[in-house]
């Protein structure tokens, strides 16, 4: 989650050597004790920065491994008429618009759970949150006609293959509607081995993410993408782990009582 409250300000670091002076910190451990606490906020406002990139045109993916799954796609409306072919109308409309993307996602045979109109620096964005059977079946729809998209097995691990690419013949946008950053983002359901160049590494265990500039794809550059995955979950894995642990638990405490009994039977049989 993004900070957005004021900070309170800390003693000044100008004002140390007259409190020093003052005997206010009278050691070097009441110097680290004074600095540190800036030192872990200054980390973790880096860390919450990273997480608080905004984008003006993002795919979202949380994939199982059997293929389905639940998109998010979050864009201004003059961005979804230059990708995904809505028309001049609809864009200059967000009621419109939002209404057209509803009716797009539906068609394409996605479960829509919802469609808002949001407000970001004074600007509006259309997002949609839809779930879906087949990961494989979204690229070449009329909701994705700029996604090329799939998840096939390959032995005992799973291949996330892709790239987004924006269709020809569709609108430009204005200039000023070209800044920012666009991304395509997965959240995938078991261990990641590789990638291809997402921009973050492997993020939070399970996330994996490619961008570029909103420019750069709208001039018309793809933006490939590419993972190779478990086959198995890491739900299913951790249980399997835990059922194994148990098992191994139990084998061991049974072996322990049969040595104990067979002890207690030899002792009261005596020596022959």
């Amino acid at each position: 989650m993004c900070w957005e409250g004021p900070l309170r300000r800390g003693p000044s670091l100008r004002a140390l050597p007259r409190r020093l002076r003052r005997s206010e910190f009278g050691s070097a451990a009441s110097l680290e004790s004074l600095l540190m606490p800036r030192a872990v906020l200054a980390l973790l406002l880096a860390v919450a920065w990273r997480g608080c990139v905004a984008y003006e045109y993002e795919h979202e993916f949380w994939l199982r491994v059997d293929g389905s799954g639940r998109v998010n796609v979050t864009a201004r409306p003059e961005l979804w008429a230059a990708a995904k072919g809505l028309t001049s109308a609809q864009a200059a409309d967000p009621d419109r618009a939002r209404e057209a993307v509803r009716a797009v996602f539906e068609s394409s045979g996605l479960r829509v759970q919802r469609v808002t109109l949001t407000h970001r620096g004074g600007r509006p964005y259309i997002f949609v949150s839809a779930s879906f059977d087949d990961v494989n079946r979204l690229a070449g729809t009329p909701a994705f006609p700029d996604l090329e998209l799939s998840l096939r097995r390959d032995g005992e691990h799973l291949r996330l293959d892709g790239r987004w690419r924006r269709p020809p013949g569709l609108p430009d946008p204005p200039p000023a509607a070209r800044d920012g950053l666009m991304a395509v983002r997965f959240h995938v359901p078991s261990k990641v081995y590789s990638h291809r160049n997402a921009f973050g590494g492997v993020e939070r265990g399970n996330i994996v993410g490619w961008r570029e500039t909103v420019a750069e794809g709208l001039a018309g550059r793809p933006l490939e993408f590419g993972a190779d995955l478990d086959a198995r979950s890491i739900l299913l894995s951790t249980v399997g782990l835990f059922a194994a642990a148990i098992l191994a638990a139990a084998a061991l405490v049974a072996a322990i009582l049969f040595c104990v009994v067979r002890t207690g039977r030899a002792a009261r049989k005596g020596p022959t």
